[in-house]
């Protein structure tokens, strides 16, 4: 299979669960669909004005998850954990129907949408594939928080770094290639919250699906899910997932070196915006054999999926 062309999946593939912040129980459909139409969400549950496009600007909340809206105000959230597998995978366009405001959790991570995903297959067409070349470094902080985009010649790099007061979680840092990397402990890596605030989250609304089978919950102390972390660096991982999928909100896979502290989805998205505030920032670029790095074909994942 060449990554040098759009790909979408095999045949339909269909999940339920329960919506990490709302609670309610959501059905799931991944489409196969043609090349050059992207990834599209479509609500189900209504009949009229359903189509939702991810794209950055399309934004409209960043609290905890990433929050979607067309321009009739139909959303879609938490959506950040499958864009963040069909990002690394490389799926260029897909239908994504659900029949609820909510994309489900499942357990937390991206686990069972690439064993899913890898399950059914991969469908590679004859139309090559795009991607966004950074031309000049552009940055964002607020306050100790930061982040920025870079050039790069053939990497798609994410340099992540978190700071919790709390000792469990700490400070953390990871680097990832997502173009060559084995992401394994990144799909993996769970959602996570302190257990101090889950009460807090509740009375506001929030994480009303939440149980110890979909995030890590984080004591003083100790970690509560009595299975543990299922690496090291779970929560820095769960970040760098997050933060996959939050870049796909540009429409393309990245050619380019993101950096930040302290970040999210909020930051992800302040920087996508200033990156298309200016097109002298980027370049979009179609890829052809001739001219594709081979550090680009070197990806280990393939090596399962080919």
């Amino acid at each position: 299979m060449s990554i040098l062309n759009q790909k979408t999946i095999n045949k339909k593939i269909s999940l339920s669960g329960v919506g990490l912040h709302t609670g309610k129980l959501a059905e799931l459909n991944l489409l196969p669909s043609a090349p050059n139409t992207g990834i599209v969400f479509k609500r189900t549950d209504l009949k009229e004005k359903n189509i939702v496009i991810p794209t950055f600007d399309n934004v409209v909340d960043a609290t905890l998850c990433t929050t979607l809206s067309n321009e009739y105000g139909v959303k879609v959230s938490t959506i950040e954990h499958l864009m963040g597998a069909l990002y690394g995978l490389g799926i260029d366009n897909l239908v994504v129907e659900v029949n609820s405001q909510e994309l489900p959790i499942l357990d937390g991570s991206a686990k069972v949408f690439i064993e899913q995903i890898l399950s059914t297959g991969i469908k590679s067409s004859s139309t090559p594939i795009k991607l966004i070349k950074i031309e000049k470094k552009i940055l964002y902080e607020e306050g100790s928080k930061s982040i920025s985009l870079d050039k790069s010649k053939v990497a798609s790099e994410i340099d992540f770094e978190i700071k919790f007061k709390n000792e469990i979680i700490g400070t953390q840092r990871n680097k990832i290639n997502v173009f060559n990397d084995d992401l394994k402990n990144i799909f993996e890596a769970r959602t996570f919250c302190l257990f101090e605030d889950v009460e807090k989250l509740k009375a506001s609304g929030l994480a009303q699906g939440g149980s110890l089978d979909n995030a890590i919950v984080v004591g003083e102390k100790e970690i509560l899910n009595k299975s543990g972390l299922r690496n090291s660096k779970e929560f820095v991982n769960h970040k760098i997932l997050d933060c996959m999928g939050d870049l796909y909100l540009s429409g393309y896979r990245i050619v380019g070196s993101l950096a930040t502290s302290e970040g999210g989805h909020r930051l992800t998205n302040k920087i996508l915006r200033k990156l298309f505030s200016d097109k002298s920032n980027f370049t979009v670029i179609e890829i052809k054999e001739k001219t594709l790095p081979y550090q680009i074909l070197d990806r280990s994942y393939l090596k399962s999926i080919a």
